[in-house]
């Protein structure tokens, strides 16, 4: 047992600096301290912005900007019907999402903001890839019959137009 004591009465100095001492007693008493340079505090939110290593002239800004146009595009099919979109197209959508919402919270800077509009990305996709999937699987349901009436109106309402026309 005397080993093992002298492991933790060694290792005690250790803890006690750097997880149980507070921030007050390290920075000599003086409780909120900023570690920002008073220059660094004159500096308006859009210069932050500009130099920020995720600011307004980097990729980690523009990507998500740009991407949430997928997003809306994604979102204006809902209105769509199901026999119109592609399947591959958004299983596409669907895995990019998926995918790149890992990524960007693996990567340095983690760049939230683009995680956000890939998992939203990913979301309307399962959406849409869902309502195509039921929709292929009413096709296989319907009896011979029952899709032939229903070309059968299609048609007759093509003709329709054609002869308004």
């Amino acid at each position: 047992m005397a080993p093992m004591n002298n492991f933790f009465r060694a290792a005690r100095p250790v803890f006690r600096n750097t997880f149980f001492t507070s921030n007050a007693a390290r920075n000599g008493g003086k409780r909120f301290q900023s570690t920002a340079s008073s220059e660094q505090a004159q500096e308006s939110f859009f210069k932050r912005m500009w130099n920020s290593p995720i600011g307004f002239k980097t990729v980690h800004f523009w990507a998500p900007v740009m991407k949430w146009g997928l997003v809306l595009a994604g979102i204006s099919d809902f209105a769509r019907p199901a026999e119109k979109l592609s399947l591959t197209q958004n299983a596409a959508l669907t895995a990019t999402g998926l995918i790149w919402t890992r990524w960007c919270l693996i990567i340095k800077p983690k760049n939230y903001l683009l995680a956000a509009v890939n998992f939203f990305l990913g979301i309307v996709g399962v959406v849409q890839v869902s309502r195509i999937l039921m929709w292929q699987q009413s096709q296989k349901n319907k009896t011979l019959p029952a899709a032939a009436e229903e070309v059968k109106e299609n048609v007759k309402e093509e003709v329709k137009k054609v002869v308004k026309a």
